[in-house]
C-alpha cells in the first residue's frame, strides 16, 4: 500500500498525539466493553490501562516492527466469566483472571518456542494464500453485523430493524459519521487525510448532541442520543485487578487452578489461529512480512506475555486488533511511534475519570458508522490476498469459497466449556482441504511456480 509514514518514520510531535487520538477511539469501544460485558466490578479505566501496557510489552518483544495496538479479547470472555463462577469468593475470581491470562500467555510462549526451533516455513505451507485471505476476510465480514446493529443503535445483532424516530436518528448519526469519514479519506488533503475517524467521530457526536438537544426542548426522548448518566457514577482512579486477586490468593485450590487452566488454555489455541491472520493482514498493508521479520516467535511472545501483563492490571488478556489494522491501513500512517503514542496515551487517559467517561459517552451509532469501514476494510483486505490465486483452478476455488460459506454461515462449535469461534472453525476446514486436494507433484508445482 501507498504509506504516508511508513513504520520506522516518525511524524512531528503534535501530529503523533493527534494520530494517537485517533488510534485510542478506534480501540476505545471494544476495549472497554469486554469489562463491562463481564461485570463483576471489572473497571474499565483499568481495562485501557492494561491495553496500554499490554501494547508496550508487545512493541519491546517485536522491536518496535510491528505498528498495531493490543486490546482486552472478546474471545475469553467466556474464559473470564468462567473464571468468577468457579471461584467461592469475588477476590478469588480476579485471582482466577491472572492465572487464566497466565495460563493463555504461557501457550504463547510454548508455541513461540517451536517455532523459533522449526521456523515458519510450515506455517506458509499450511496456510497460504488462498487459505488465508478468506480467513482475513471472514474476521471483517462477521463483524458486520455488529456494524449495522450498532449504526441504527443497538448493542447486539438483531433479525430486523424497524424504522422509528430513534432508530433513523441513530442511521442518521451513523451515516453522517460514515459520509465523513470517507469523504475526509478521499477527499481530504494533508492532515485532514490523516485523522479521518476524529473528524468523523466529531461530526456524528455533534448531530447526537443536536438531536439529544431537540429532544430535552420538546420533550421526546427519542431523539436523545446521548446518555451523560455515566457522568454520575464516574471513575476517578483504575481499580486495578491484581489489588483485589493478592486479597484472594489464599483461597486458590488445586480444583479451582484447574478449572481456570480448563477454561483460557484451548481458547488461547484458538486465538492463535487469528493471530496468524492479524499479522499476515497488517504484514500486507506495511508490505514487510511479519512472520518473518521481527518473526513470529517475537510476535507470539509479545503477545502471550503482553496478555499477562494486561490482565495484572485490567483482568483481560490481550489481542491484536483489527481496529488498529484498519486505521494503520485507511490512514496510511504506519508509524510505530504513532502506536507507542497510543499505548502511553491508554495509561494516562485511564487516570482521568472524566476524559474516560466522555469517551465512553460516543454513541453506539456512531461508532457503527466507524466500524463499518475498519471491519469493511479487514474483509476487503483478505480478499485482496487472493489476488494472485487462480481461483480458475477448482482447488483454489473450492478452498476459498468452504473458508466463507463457514465462517460467514457461523460454523462455531462448543466442546465443553470451549467454544472454538466460526474463524477457527473455517481455517481449520479451508487447511484440511487445502491439505487433501491441493497436492501437485513436481511438474504441475514448477509449472504453477
Amino acid at each position: 500500500m501507498n504509506l504516508v509514514y511508513g513504520v520506522k518514520d516518525k511524524p512531528k510531535f503534535g501530529q503523533v498525539i493527534v494520530f494517537a487520538l485517533q488510534q485510542l477511539l478506534a480501540i476505545l469501544a471494544a476495549t472497554i466493553a469486554v469489562p463491562s460485558i463481564v461485570g463483576n466490578g471489572m473497571s474499565q479505566s483499568a481495562a485501557l490501562f492494561g491495553a496500554g501496557a499490554g501494547t508496550l510489552v508487545y512493541l519491546l518483544f517485536t522491536k518496535f516492527r510491528s505498528p498495531v495496538f493490543l486490546g482486552s479479547s472478546f474471545a475469553f470472555i467466556g474464559s473470564m466469566f468462567a473464571a468468577f463462577a468457579g471461584a467461592t469468593t469475588m477476590e478469588l475470581g480476579y485471582m482466577g483472571l491472572l492465572l487464566g491470562a497466565f495460563f493463555a500467555g504461557l501457550v504463547y510462549v510454548v508455541i513461540a518456542i517451536a517455532v523459533k526451533v522449526s521456523g515458519v516455513g510450515w506455517i506458509n505451507k499450511l496456510m497460504p494464500a488462498v487459505v488465508i485471505g478468506p480467513t482475513v476476510a471472514i474476521i471483517g465480514l462477521s463483524l458486520a453485523g455488529n456494524a449495522v446493529a450498532n449504526s441504527f443503535g443497538f448493542s447486539a445483532v438483531q433479525s430486523s430493524y424497524n424504522l422509528n424516530w430513534n432508530t433513523l436518528v441513530n442511521l442518521i448519526c451513523a451515516m453522517v459519521t460514515l459520509f465523513t469519514v470517507i469523504w475526509c479519506s478521499v477527499k481530504g488533503k494533508g492532515m485532514v487525510k490523516l485523522v479521518p475517524f476524529i473528524i468523523g467521530i466529531l461530526a456524528g457526536y455533534i448531530v447526537a448532541l443536536i438531536f439529544t438537544l431537540l429532544g430535552t426542548v420538546i420533550g421526546k426522548d427519542s431523539l436523545k442520543i446521548l446518555d451523560f448518566n455515566a457522568f454520575t457514577t464516574m471513575q476517578w482512579i483504575p481499580d486495578f485487578t491484581f489489588v483485589k486477586a493478592f486479597q484472594g490468593a489464599k483461597d486458590i485450590t488445586p480444583q479451582y487452578v484447574a478449572t481456570v487452566a480448563v477454561a483460557y488454555v484451548p481458547v488461547a489455541f484458538v486465538v492463535f489461529a487469528e493471530h496468524i491472520a492479524d499479522h499476515k493482514n497488517l504484514s500486507s498493508v506495511i508490505g514487510s512480512d511479519l512472520l518473518e521479520d521481527p518473526g513470529l516467535h517475537r510476535t507470539l511472545l509479545g503477545d502471550g506475555v503482553g496478555s499477562m501483563v494486561g490482565a495484572i492490571f485490567g483482568g483481560c488478556p490481550n489481542t491484536t486488533y483489527g481496529e488498529s489494522v484498519g486505521c494503520v491501513a485507511i490512514t496510511g500512517n504506519a508509524s510505530v511511534v504513532t502506536i507507542l503514542a497510543t499505548a502511553i496515551l491508554a495509561i494516562i487517559a485511564s487516570f482521568f475519570g472524566p476524559f474516560v467517561t466522555f469517551l465512553a459517552t460516543i454513541p453506539t451509532c456512531v461508532m457503527g458508522g466507524v466500524c463499518i469501514t475498519l471491519y469493511g476494510f479487514i474483509a476487503v483486505s483478505g480478499l485482496k490476498m487472493l489476488q494472485p490465486v487462480d481461483l480458475n483452478d477448482n482447488r483454489n476455488l473450492f478452498t476459498a469459497s468452504a473458508i466463507l460459506i463457514a465462517g460467514i454461515g457461523g460454523m462455531a462449535i462448543n466442546i465443553g466449556a470451549v467454544t472454538l469461534t466460526s474463524i477457527a472453525c473455517a481455517l481449520i476446514l479451508g487447511i484440511v482441504i487445502n491439505a487433501v486436494f491441493n497436492k501437485r507433484d513436481e511438474a504441475e508445482q514448477k509449472a504453477a511456480e
